[in-house]
Protein backbone atom coordinates (compact mmCIF):
# COMPACT_ATOMS: atom_id res chain seq x y z
CA UNK A 1 0.00 0.00 0.00
CA UNK A 2 1.68 3.08 -1.43
CA UNK A 3 2.22 6.33 0.91
CA UNK A 4 -1.27 8.25 0.96
CA UNK A 5 0.74 11.48 -0.46
CA UNK A 6 1.28 9.01 -3.67
CA UNK A 7 -0.99 9.43 -6.41
CA UNK A 8 -2.70 6.64 -7.40
CA UNK A 9 -4.13 6.56 -11.30
CA UNK A 10 -7.34 4.88 -10.23
CA UNK A 11 -8.03 7.99 -7.57
CA UNK A 12 -7.15 10.77 -9.45
CA UNK A 13 -7.89 13.29 -11.42
CA UNK A 14 -6.10 16.35 -13.40
CA UNK A 15 -7.56 19.64 -13.21
CA UNK A 16 -6.50 22.43 -15.46
CA UNK A 17 -7.59 25.84 -14.50
CA UNK A 18 -7.98 28.59 -17.03
CA UNK A 19 -5.02 28.73 -19.54
CA UNK A 20 -6.82 31.06 -21.91
CA UNK A 21 -5.43 33.68 -24.53
CA UNK A 22 -6.04 36.90 -22.26
CA UNK A 23 -2.94 35.44 -20.11
CA UNK A 24 -0.68 34.84 -23.03
CA UNK A 25 0.99 38.48 -22.82
CA UNK A 26 0.68 39.12 -19.12
CA UNK A 27 2.11 35.78 -17.80
CA UNK A 28 5.96 35.98 -17.88
CA UNK A 29 7.45 32.86 -19.86
CA UNK A 30 3.39 32.25 -20.56
CA UNK A 31 5.05 29.33 -23.47
CA UNK A 32 6.91 27.58 -21.31
CA UNK A 33 4.11 27.13 -19.09
CA UNK A 34 1.47 26.20 -21.34
CA UNK A 35 3.96 23.30 -23.44
CA UNK A 36 4.93 22.25 -19.64
CA UNK A 37 0.76 21.90 -19.21
CA UNK A 38 0.45 20.45 -22.52
CA UNK A 39 3.03 17.71 -21.48
CA UNK A 40 1.10 16.74 -18.53
CA UNK A 41 -2.39 16.63 -20.21
CA UNK A 42 -0.56 14.56 -22.60
CA UNK A 43 0.96 12.19 -19.50
CA UNK A 44 -2.37 11.70 -17.86
CA UNK A 45 -3.86 11.15 -20.81
CA UNK A 46 -1.74 8.78 -22.06
CA UNK A 47 -2.59 7.21 -18.27
CA UNK A 48 -5.74 7.29 -18.67
CA UNK A 49 -6.62 9.79 -15.73
CA UNK A 50 -9.47 12.12 -16.01
CA UNK A 51 -8.76 15.65 -17.25
CA UNK A 52 -10.98 18.44 -16.55
CA UNK A 53 -10.52 21.65 -17.85
CA UNK A 54 -11.97 25.24 -16.54
CA UNK A 55 -12.20 28.25 -18.40
CA UNK A 56 -12.63 31.81 -16.43
CA UNK A 57 -15.16 33.94 -18.13
CA UNK A 58 -14.13 32.84 -22.14
CA UNK A 59 -15.83 35.21 -23.88
CA UNK A 60 -13.77 38.30 -21.94
CA UNK A 61 -10.49 35.83 -21.47
CA UNK A 62 -10.86 34.03 -24.46
CA UNK A 63 -10.60 30.02 -24.87
CA UNK A 64 -8.03 27.50 -23.43
CA UNK A 65 -4.81 27.96 -25.00
CA UNK A 66 -4.24 26.23 -28.69
CA UNK A 67 -0.86 24.35 -26.70
CA UNK A 68 -3.22 22.53 -24.58
CA UNK A 69 -6.50 22.32 -26.46
CA UNK A 70 -4.62 20.38 -29.05
CA UNK A 71 -3.11 17.81 -26.15
CA UNK A 72 -6.72 17.38 -24.59
CA UNK A 73 -8.64 14.07 -24.96
CA UNK A 74 -11.11 14.33 -27.76
CA UNK A 75 -14.58 15.26 -26.36
CA UNK A 76 -13.24 17.07 -23.34
CA UNK A 77 -15.35 20.57 -23.02
CA UNK A 78 -13.75 22.93 -20.92
CA UNK A 79 -16.09 24.10 -17.34
CA UNK A 80 -17.03 27.86 -18.01
CA UNK A 81 -16.92 29.52 -14.66
CA UNK A 82 -17.04 33.21 -13.19
CA UNK A 83 -15.85 32.43 -9.72
CA UNK A 84 -12.47 32.30 -9.36
CA UNK A 85 -12.54 28.50 -7.46
CA UNK A 86 -13.60 25.94 -10.00
CA UNK A 87 -15.90 24.69 -7.32
CA UNK A 88 -17.71 27.39 -8.02
CA UNK A 89 -19.41 26.16 -11.31
CA UNK A 90 -21.99 23.51 -10.14
CA UNK A 91 -21.46 21.50 -13.85
CA UNK A 92 -17.90 21.26 -12.16
CA UNK A 93 -18.76 20.18 -8.98
CA UNK A 94 -21.42 17.17 -10.43
CA UNK A 95 -18.51 16.31 -12.59
CA UNK A 96 -16.79 15.48 -9.55
CA UNK A 97 -19.38 14.23 -7.94
CA UNK A 98 -19.86 11.85 -10.84
CA UNK A 99 -16.26 10.35 -10.51
CA UNK A 100 -14.83 8.18 -8.65
CA UNK A 101 -11.76 9.58 -7.51
CA UNK A 102 -10.44 11.23 -4.39
CA UNK A 103 -7.18 12.61 -5.76
CA UNK A 104 -6.75 16.06 -7.74
CA UNK A 105 -3.91 17.47 -9.35
CA UNK A 106 -4.27 20.96 -9.79
CA UNK A 107 -2.14 23.10 -12.91
CA UNK A 108 -3.16 26.14 -14.41
CA UNK A 109 -3.51 30.23 -13.79
CA UNK A 110 -3.46 32.26 -11.87
CA UNK A 111 -1.64 30.29 -8.61
CA UNK A 112 -2.65 32.77 -5.91
CA UNK A 113 -6.13 32.90 -7.15
CA UNK A 114 -8.04 30.76 -8.96
CA UNK A 115 -5.50 27.89 -8.24
CA UNK A 116 -5.57 28.52 -4.75
CA UNK A 117 -9.04 29.22 -4.26
CA UNK A 118 -9.85 25.56 -6.58
CA UNK A 119 -7.44 23.85 -4.15
CA UNK A 120 -8.68 25.34 -1.22
CA UNK A 121 -12.26 24.43 -1.85
CA UNK A 122 -11.11 20.93 -3.18
CA UNK A 123 -9.31 20.45 0.43
CA UNK A 124 -13.09 21.43 2.22
CA UNK A 125 -14.81 18.70 0.17
CA UNK A 126 -12.67 16.04 0.94
CA UNK A 127 -9.92 15.69 -1.53
CA UNK A 128 -6.32 14.90 -1.45
CA UNK A 129 -5.11 17.99 -3.69
CA UNK A 130 -1.53 17.92 -5.39
CA UNK A 131 -0.30 20.86 -7.35
CA UNK A 132 2.31 20.93 -10.22
CA UNK A 133 4.36 23.38 -9.16
CA UNK A 134 5.91 23.56 -12.62
CA UNK A 135 2.94 24.10 -14.17
CA UNK A 136 1.14 27.09 -12.01
CA UNK A 137 1.91 30.93 -12.36
CA UNK A 138 0.76 34.15 -11.74
CA UNK A 139 1.68 37.52 -13.22
CA UNK A 140 4.21 38.51 -10.56
CA UNK A 141 6.69 35.78 -9.13
CA UNK A 142 5.74 37.22 -5.28
CA UNK A 143 2.16 36.07 -6.43
CA UNK A 144 2.83 32.75 -7.29
CA UNK A 145 5.01 32.05 -4.02
CA UNK A 146 2.26 33.68 -1.43
CA UNK A 147 -0.14 30.79 -3.78
CA UNK A 148 1.76 28.39 -3.24
CA UNK A 149 2.86 29.06 0.54
CA UNK A 150 -0.75 28.90 1.45
CA UNK A 151 -1.51 25.78 -0.47
CA UNK A 152 1.23 24.05 1.44
CA UNK A 153 0.50 25.34 4.48
CA UNK A 154 -3.27 24.32 3.98
CA UNK A 155 -2.58 20.91 3.42
CA UNK A 156 -2.16 20.53 -0.63
CA UNK A 157 0.97 18.32 -1.56
CA UNK A 158 3.87 19.71 -4.24
CA UNK A 159 4.59 17.76 -6.78
CA UNK A 160 5.63 18.22 -10.67
CA UNK A 161 4.87 16.89 -13.73
CA UNK A 162 7.79 14.44 -13.50
CA UNK A 163 6.85 13.11 -10.33
CA UNK A 164 3.40 13.28 -10.94
CA UNK A 165 3.62 10.51 -14.06
CA UNK A 166 6.23 8.70 -12.18
CA UNK A 167 3.83 7.97 -9.18
CA UNK A 168 1.12 7.25 -11.18
CA UNK A 169 3.26 4.42 -12.95
CA UNK A 170 5.21 3.06 -10.09
CA UNK A 171 7.62 1.64 -11.77
CA UNK A 172 9.52 1.39 -14.85
CA UNK A 173 7.86 -2.03 -15.91
CA UNK A 174 4.33 -0.14 -16.53
CA UNK A 175 3.27 -0.71 -20.02
CA UNK A 176 3.03 2.92 -20.86
CA UNK A 177 6.80 3.29 -18.69
CA UNK A 178 8.57 4.16 -22.57
CA UNK A 179 5.61 6.43 -24.09
CA UNK A 180 5.86 8.56 -21.09
CA UNK A 181 9.63 8.64 -20.87
CA UNK A 182 9.57 9.61 -24.49
CA UNK A 183 7.03 12.47 -23.76
CA UNK A 184 9.33 14.04 -20.44
CA UNK A 185 12.82 13.66 -22.56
Amino acid sequence: MPHPNILERKDCALVVIDVQEAFRNVIPQFEQIAVRISTAVRGFGILNVPILVTEQYPKGLGPTVEEISLSLPEGTIPFEKKSFSSCGAEPFRDRLAEMDVNQIVLCGIETHVCVSQTAHDLLELGFDVHVLTDCVASRFEHDKDAGLSKMYGSGVDPSSTEMALFELMRDAGHEKFKEIQVLIK
